[in-house]
């Protein structure tokens, strides 16, 4: 069953977006941005949106281009074009998220042979991702290609990170492999995130920076409630949206319906539904989305219709509808959420933001 949401948007508009990401996925299986490289992390999140829309042989192919561009340390290229790096750096987020793509592959479809199959690539992954958490337990944006690891961490990326580790463990314990020291990563990881802001380079002008510690599961709870009110007049843009960036008049859709998935996370479901009612002023005839509207000029900016967000609008229909298998996996996410220091921490608790 595809999902729909009463009043918003139906199953075949659903099944039309999910088209629309169908229709620009590369021959070799890669689903680009609009200028046409291809990262792990936004192919990873349309492979998401094409499953729970049952296009599963696209999606499977792009499983397979995963496969075929993971490198021996685990790591994809932060750009790729025609299978070509044109950033060869290996982000850590990128990586992780692939473990979010193949347990959410098996929440939707039961495919337990093809999770199996692709367990060595989460398993390379998550060890790459792992390798790169600092002793305090943020972990480095990315490892360059001469071996060096960033010397700073990034909220949001960590978040996602998060998030990957927790559907890992998740992952390893279904298929009876368990990884007892990526749930380590991720305990110390939480606590860093809820805990240290300091830890992370500030980035708090971007939306997601704002929204991410709650939409990746390290934050649940009265704190996530009080995260989210903190700034939701800074960010939220009444009926059309949120802010990519708290100071410039442009909303974009991905981030708007993930903080819808990150208030459905924990709850509040009335907010989600009315922020996605509120961004469907960017959907298209062909069931494609606009990045983003910049609503001082009242232009679409940029002037592009991204499968990223298409997918973004997908998932967070599904959990809203709560229509697949994979409709909770945001917010099962916070499930092991804890306000507890990792053994031997001793330090004291930072306000957030």
């Amino acid at each position: 069953m595809i999902p729909a949401v009463p009043g918003v948007i139906s199953a075949e508009q659903v099944r039309r977006t999910a088209e629309s990401i169908a229709a620009v996925q590369d021959a070799d299986g890669g689903i680009p941005w609009p200028e046409g490289h291809v990262d792990a992390w936004n192919h990873v999140e349309c492979l998401m949106a094409l499953t729970v829309a049952g296009l599963r042989a696209p999606a499977r192919n792009g499983f397979d281009w995963l496969v075929r561009h993971q490198r021996p340390d685990g790591s994809w290229p932060m750009k790729l074009r025609d299978g070509v790096a044109l950033e060869a750096g290996g982000e850590s987020n990128h990586a992780a998220y692939v473990a979010v793509g193949v347990w959410h592959d098996l929440l939707v479809t039961g495919d337990e042979t093809f999770a199996r199959a692709m367990w060595p690539v989460v398993a390379d992954a998550l060890d790459f991702v792992v390798g790169l958490q600092t002793r305090r337990g943020e972990i480095v944006w990315e490892r360059d290609i001469h071996g060096n690891p960033a010397p700073y961490a990034l909220l949001t990326g960590c978040s996602s990170v998060y998030q990957g580790l927790r559907c890992g463990v998740a992952l390893a314990e279904r298929l009876d492999d368990p990884r007892p020291e990526w749930e380590l990563a991720a305990d110390h990881l939480g606590h860093v995130l809820r805990e240290h802001p300091e830890a992370f380079t500030d980035k708090s002008r971007f939306s997601m920076d704002w929204y991410y510690p709650v939409l990746g599961g390290a934050v649940r709870g009265s704190e996530a409630h009080q995260r989210i009110d903190d700034e939701w007049d800074v960010f939220v843009v009444p009926g059309l949206g949120i802010r990519c960036v708290s100071d410039q008049p442009w909303v974009t859709g991905a981030e708007s319906c993930e903080l819808v998935l990150a208030l459905d996370a924990f709850g509040d479901r009335d907010r989600a539904l009315k922020l996605f009612t509120d961004m469907q002023h960017l959907r298209h005839d062909d069931g494609s989305y606009w990045t983003g509207w910049q609503f001082v000029n009242e232009k679409h900016f940029p002037h592009e219709r991204s499968a990223y967000t298409a997918a973004a609008v997908i998932l967070a229909a599904d959990a809203l509808s709560d229509t697949t298998g994979g409709a909770s996996i945001f917010r099962e996410a916070g499930e092991h959420a804890a306000d507890r220091a990792p053994v031997g921490c001793g330090c004291q608790r930072v306000t957030q933001r």
